[in-house]
């Protein structure tokens, strides 16, 4: 935190909200507005334009961004003397998030979080980026330059303002309002599916260069296109991408459970967050690809997944929770990552020696000094070394378990949720035709049930919650300081 950062007792307008995403933000100098009619109003009334800013708990640069200057009380009175400053969560409020994300890609810009846009008093878009250093750097200016370049605009050059404003409402008005009809016919799938294998790494599978992410909805369109025309190489293109991520360092080793997107082309380097929607996508590709392939991997990391959510991710109640973020102790992936010297002290020499060989750990490490564990590399592995892991990767768990663990963002989506329980049952039902062990069968029956009881009782309560046009506020909280956040359209 920067030597100018205020103290902890200060607590902005934050403070009342429920998302641990939100509240993360409720110390900040910044006087933070959340989403709603207030805060719009208070920007027409002062005439200052918008500093909308949109993350989500489990964001690395969302909380880089953060220390660097929404907890610098010089940086932070910039904003607040220009801006009228609103921060949202954008798994609370996806579709705040998508009318905004859409205007940066009209810019010409990448997408990501953070999301930086400028408004208008009216809540208009008219310029926007992503991650701001404090200093200049990256390539990117330094943020409080970017705030005084724009103040200075939207006070001095209305007529630009309004061209960019007036362009990009245009442009979203457009987009959600497509005249005519579409029609997809299956010549039309398969012939985007042909383009998709032209541009599949072919070497460690997922779309060529990096950073790659799983895109499960793309491999599950690539084996649906392979299923629909006898056409092998859709299999192998989506077998390949999903070998090498159960193997490679995207992959939780120790606790199951996949990560957002690898920094590399060879899925080594992950950032570190575990999402919940990813899992639950992968985990239905991954019973979908074994009931074709019979690769046992595939089962093995359902099996594990679904132990990960069940130990880590489901709330007492039943449901599941949000994500888990990439950082602990200031540092990303710290809780993940091991030394040598470590993986020895918990392990003994004999032990440390062969996981080490299967793990792809080593004195100098395999990323900036760190090792990433991961089975990417190509070995003969017989039915006793993989008995001999198994009890190997459970101490390393339990020593792991020891360390300062990444925050949970504990929050319930609706939706989020819904792929889960979808992928559980599916998942279920597909490999209990190859006949698993009872305690697959049963980890899926009970997460299936205690998540089905929970939803329907969370029914009747969403449906009880008073809803105000452009309130981010859910109506309840749950006893105990659970949290509620209800789906929202």
């Amino acid at each position: 935190m920067s030597s100018n950062s205020v103290a902890t007792s200060h607590e902005n307008r934050l403070g009342h909200e429920t998302s641990p995403y939100l509240l993360q933000h409720k110390h900040n100098p910044v006087d933070w507005w959340p989403w709603g009619i207030e805060a719009l109003a208070e920007a027409k009334r002062t005439n200052k334009p918008i500093l909308l800013s949109v993350g989500y708990a489990a964001c690395h640069w969302c909380h880089v961004m953060a220390h660097e200057s929404f907890e610098d009380a010089a940086t932070a009175q910039v904003m607040n003397d220009l801006f009228v400053n609103i921060k949202v969560d954008r798994e609370e409020r996806p579709d705040i998030d998508q009318i905004y994300m859409s205007a940066l890609h009209h810019l010409g810009e990448h997408g990501g979080w953070p999301l930086t846009m400028f408004l208008t008093p009216n809540g208009e878009p008219f310029w926007g980026g992503t991650y701001f250093p404090n200093t200049a750097r990256y390539g990117k200016p330094a943020f409080v330059d970017v705030l005084r370049e724009v103040e200075r605009v939207f006070r001095e050059k209305p007529k630009s303002v309004e061209q960019n404003r007036s362009t990009l409402m245009a442009q979203l008005t457009a987009s959600a309002k497509p005249e005519g009809r579409v029609v997809i016919a299956a010549p039309d799938l398969d012939r985007a599916a042909d383009q998709l294998l032209g541009i599949i790494d072919p070497v460690n599978g997922g779309i060529r260069g990096a950073p790659k992410f799983p895109q499960s909805m793309m491999l599950e369109f690539l084996w649906r296109a392979g299923e629909r025309t006898n056409n092998s190489r859709c299999f192998a293109a989506a077998d390949l991408t999903l070998a090498r991520i159960c193997e490679g360092g995207i992959y939780d080793h120790l606790g199951g459970g996949f990560s957002r997107y690898s920094v590399d082309e060879r899925w080594l380097v992950p950032h570190f967050e575990k999402m919940l929607y990813d899992n639950a996508l992968l985990l239905e590709l991954l019973a979908l690809a074994y009931l074709r392939s019979s690769n046992d991997l595939f089962r093995r990391r359902a099996r594990e997944t679904v132990a990960w959510l069940a130990r880590e991710m489901t709330t007492p109640e039943g449901a599941f929770c949000a994500s888990l973020d990439a950082d602990s102790e200031g540092e990303e992936g710290k809780f993940y990552v091991w030394s040598l010297d470590e993986v020895t002290s918990a392990l003994g020499k004999d032990d440390a020696a062969f996981f080490a060989a299967h793990y792809d750990v080593a004195a100098e490490g395999n990323f900036e000094g760190h090792n990433i564990l991961n089975r990417l590399k190509h070995m003969p592995r017989s039915t006793e070394d993989e008995q001999r892991l198994a009890p190997l990767r459970e101490k390393l768990l339990s020593v792991r378990d020891k360390r300062v663990r990444p925050g949970l963002d504990d929050k319930v989506l609706a939706d989020w949720n819904g792929l889960m329980i979808a992928a559980l049952v599916n998942a279920g039902l597909a490999l209990r035709e190859d006949r698993p062990g009872p305690r697959l069968r049963s980890r899926f029956h009970d997460s299936r049930s205690a998540v089905a009881a929970r939803s329907h009782r969370r029914a009747s309560i969403s449906g009880a919650c008073t809803r105000l046009a452009g309130d981010a506020r859910p109506a309840l909280r749950q006893s105990g300081e659970r949290r509620l956040f209800p789906h929202r359209r």
